[in-house]
C-alpha cells in the first residue's frame, strides 16, 4: 500500500549528536517533519521513522500493535547509537510514550528525552469496553488534526481501528509501570488546551519518572498537535537549547550551525 503524500519517513545524516523523533497514534512523520528539518538544518543526525500500519490507510493499522510500533523506534535508536556519540529521543502524544520507554529500556544510551503532549492513558468510556467492543465494532472516529492554527493540517486517519486502540491501551499500562526507570534529563512541553490528551497525562509522567533534571513548559497558543501549531517555533528552540546544553563538546560542528 503506497504511503500518503507527505507521510514519508525522514532521515538526515549530520554530526555526532542524533535525535530520534516518534510520531503519534494514527498520525505520521508529517506531524514532526518541521521539527526534524529544523534540527537537521542545525547539523544533527535525525531519524523520523514511519510506524508500521501508519501513513497509508486505517485498515493497515488494524493488523498492527504496540510491539510493531515500538520495535520500529527501537531499531532506529540502535542505528543512531551505532552512528552517533550521543542520542536523544523525542515524541508527540503516543510518540512521547514510545520515547519514554526507549529511555527506560536503554538507560545511558539515551542522553535525554523530549516529549510534547505525551499520552499515558486511553481516555473515555469506550476505553473500558475495548477488550470486548473491538470484536464487534471495527472503528471509531479519528483523533487527528487537533490544531488551533487555521491552516494547520495533520495527515492522519479519520478512523481509529479498535484492535489497535486496545493494543495502545495495553502499551500505555506497560509504559506507566516503567516510568520510574526513566532517569535521563527530561523536557516536557504541554498545551494548555488539548482536546486529545488531558493535562493529567503529563502530570502523571512528571510524577512517576525518576529524572532529576526536569523542565516543564506550558504552550498557551496550541492544541494537541503543537508541533504544527502556533507554538511550533518555541518547541523547536527549546529543544535545541535542551540538546545543546546536554551535548556540550560533542560534535559541535553539527550542533552550532544556526539557520
Amino acid at each position: 500500500m503506497p504511503v500518503l503524500p507527505g507521510a514519508e519517513p525522514y532521515r538526515h545524516e549530520g554530526g555526532e549528536v542524533g535525535v530520534l523523533l516518534c510520531h503519534g497514534f494514527t498520525g505520521s512523520p508529517q506531524s514532526l517533519r518541521p521539527w526534524a528539518e529544523y534540527l537537521a538544518e542545525r547539523g544533527f543526525t535525525v531519524s523520523l521513522p514511519l510506524l508500521p500500519g501508519h501513513g497509508t490507510r486505517w485498515e493497515d493499522m488494524q493488523l498492527t500493535g504496540w510491539q510493531d510500533w515500538y520495535a520500529e523506534v527501537d531499531r532506529e535508536l540502535r542505528n543512531l547509537r551505532d552512528r552517533c556519540e550521543r542520542v536523544f529521543v523525542a515524541g508527540l502524544s503516543m510518540g512521547g510514550a514510545l520515547a519514554l520507554r526507549l529511555a527506560a529500556k536503554h538507560g545511558e544510551d539515551v542522553a535525554g528525552v523530549l516529549v510534547v503532549n505525551p499520552a499515558n492513558k486511553v481516555h473515555g468510556l469506550y476505553a473500558y469496553t475495548l477488550p470486548v467492543s473491538r470484536h464487534f465494532v471495527r472503528t471509531v472516529p479519528g483523533v487527528a488534526g487537533d490544531i488551533a492554527k487555521e491552516d494547520g493540517i495533520e495527515i492522519g486517519y479519520t478512523r481509529v481501528p479498535l484492535h489497535a486502540a486496545h493494543s495502545l491501551r495495553t502499551f500505555f499500562r506497560l509504559v506507566d509501570g516503567e516510568l520510574p526507570q526513566v532517569t535521563q534529563p527530561l523536557l516536557l512541553l504541554r498545551s494548555a488546551q488539548d482536546h486529545t490528551v488531558p493535562p493529567a497525562d503529563s502530570a502523571r509522567v512528571l510524577s512517576r519518572v525518576s529524572s532529576t533534571d526536569v523542565t516543564e513548559i506550558v504552550l498557551e497558543q496550541s492544541y494537541h498537535v503543537a508541533t504544527l501549531d502556533h507554538d511550533a517555533d518555541r518547541i523547536f528552540e527549546e529543544s535545541l537549547g535542551f540538546i545543546d546544553r546536554l551535548a556540550t563538546g560533542v560534535g559541535k560542528e553539527g550542533t552550532t550551525t544556526r539557520g
